[in-house]
């Protein structure tokens, strides 16, 4: 959480008013969201996931990381973090909570074309 708060708040406080996260995507590819059979069992950072976060699993991402995803069908993104390895499918490249699949207007058909935007400052 305190993470989220220096991404967001110090640089509005150095007086940045630019995007927050990368233009260009660092990845894109297929997104998955995870199934609620997950949901209170340890996640690879070591907290129990839950399906009413905004978290996701990724292979490569640090653990803790915040990234922004991007559903490249209809525009609509969601800030997530980092907090378990997978997905167990080579063809995708996230696995999104359930709360974040669905802001991300994808929870019913349950893939989609995303773009992974990190954040520009650390």
């Amino acid at each position: 959480m305190a993470r989220r708060i220096i991404i967001y708040v110090v640089p509005l406080l150095l007086g940045y008013s630019g995007p927050l996260f990368a233009k260009t995507p660092t990845e894109h590819g297929i997104a998955s969201w995870y199934g609620s059979k997950l949901h209170g069992k340890l996640t690879a950072s070591g907290v129990p996931m839950d399906r009413q976060k905004l978290t996701c699993a990724h292979r490569t991402l640090p653990l803790g990381s915040v990234v922004e995803v991007v559903n490249r069908r209809n525009g609509r993104r969601v800030v997530v973090t980092v907090t378990d390895r997978g997905p167990a499918s080579p063809r995708r490249v996230i696995d999104l909570s359930p709360v974040a699949a669905a802001q991300l207007g994808m929870k019913r058909k349950g893939l989609a074309m995303v773009d992974i935007r990190e954040p520009l400052f650390e």
